[in-house]
């Protein structure tokens, strides 16, 4: 497919074209001149304008010094022959000096600049014999001033617009690590709450298949009770995929008691009873540490009491849960299930240590900020 011809880059919108207006001051000084050297003069504007062109489109590779040079030296000789108000055309390589990157090539272009805009000064003092007069000081100096300074000022709005650029690229690259984190997030929780109540299910599976012929009563009660735990773990799994809700830790210390009373291990809880200090986000990472906790204790310890305690210190919150049960002997029984809450944590900045006590101990701390109470 042919390309469409653009006189320059369309993403730079209308400012070249604004530029240009400035080329009129050499073409109408140019008017005063006669014969060969009139000639020349609007040849050098003609390939000034080609080198202002080529310029925007050559940004970044190696022609854009060769055209750079070129449009440095019409100048040049548009100042030191022909009349010293051309050194104001320096403004438009002043303008793309900025554009270099490097400071190597920066610093060589402004060298350049300063060459070519001071030397015709040095050079008209010497034939004229004579200084500039303060008028024509206060004419020319605060522009020479204003053109030698503007390379570092648009080498500073380049710099600032390409790490707005590579601000764009990062907030996207987080947006999608945000959403596979999130995905992976939401199938971890899944997993946890389909394992939980999994196994509250199977344990009660359990409890009614030996209590049918002794006890048919419990056993309808039970089974009536597997209902209901069943329809709420429905419900929990979709308000996790609809609604992203997140439980609280008082929820999910209402899911654990039930889970143990079904697998026959009493239970004690010690501690604060109040939670609403702490963001909802950490509260579901703390629910969900100590509802796989208490998943492990019913699936490995072999515990027949269980106790838990969460305490709001002053710059953490202190979670310990405690069994009666064989202690650590098998790492790997714990592996995965510690692995997925060490994950959880280092997100919040906790940490967990697990350890034998007449039982197992498992330990968790996670720091706190505190909300400054208002001033009475």
């Amino acid at each position: 497919m042919k390309k469409s011809f653009s006189l320059f880059p369309r993403q730079m919108g209308f400012f070249p074209y604004i530029f240009l207006v400035y080329i009129g001051f050499p073409v109408f000084y140019l008017t005063k001149e006669t014969g060969v050297k009139q000639l020349i003069g609007y040849g050098m504007v003609l390939l000034f304008l080609v080198t202002y062109r080529q310029l925007y489109f050559s940004m970044g590779k190696r022609k854009f010094t060769y055209w750079l040079a070129v449009q440095l030296a019409i100048v040049f000789i548009f100042s030191m022959f022909y009349h010293l108000n051309y050194m104001f055309l320096g403004f438009f390589p002043a303008n793309f000096i900025g554009w270099y990157q490097e400071k190597r090539m920066f610093r060589r272009g402004l060298l350049c600049l300063v060459v070519v805009e001071i030397l015709p000064f040095i050079v008209h003092v010497i034939r004229t014999k004579t200084f500039f007069t303060p008028a024509e000081l206060i004419f020319f100096v605060p522009f020479l001033i204003i053109m030698l300074m503007s390379p570092f000022g648009i080498r500073s709005m380049n710099r600032r617009m390409e790490l707005e650029k590579e601000l764009v690229r990062a907030n996207q690259k987080i947006e999608e690590l945000v959403k596979r984190e999130e995905r992976v997030r939401i199938a971890r929780d899944l997993h946890d709450t389909l394992g939980h109540t999994l196994s509250l299910l199977t344990l009660k599976s359990q409890l009614v298949q030996r209590l049918t012929a002794v006890d048919p009563e419990r056993a309808r009660l039970e089974a009536k009770e597997m209902e209901v735990t069943s329809r709420a773990a429905l419900k929990q799994v979709r308000e996790l995929v609809t609604d992203m809700r997140a439980a609280t830790i008082t929820e999910e210390l209402l899911q654990v008691q039930q889970l143990l009373r079904a697998a026959g291990i009493t239970y004690q809880y010690d501690g604060d009873v109040d939670f609403s200090g702490i963001s909802p986000f950490k509260q579901n990472i703390i629910g969900m540490c100590v509802r796989e906790a208490a998943t492990n204790v019913v699936k490995h310890s072999r515990a027949t009491h269980c106790s838990i305690s969460i305490k709001l210190l002053s710059e953490k919150m202190n979670i310990v849960v405690r069994d009666d049960g064989m202690g650590i002997r098998n790492n790997h029984a714990f592996g995965n299930g510690l692995r997925g809450m060490e994950e959880r944590l280092a997100l919040v900045d906790g940490v967990i240590k697990l350890s034998n006590h007449n039982g197992a101990v498992l330990e968790i701390n996670v720091p706190v900020i505190r909300k400054a109470e208002a001033p009475a």
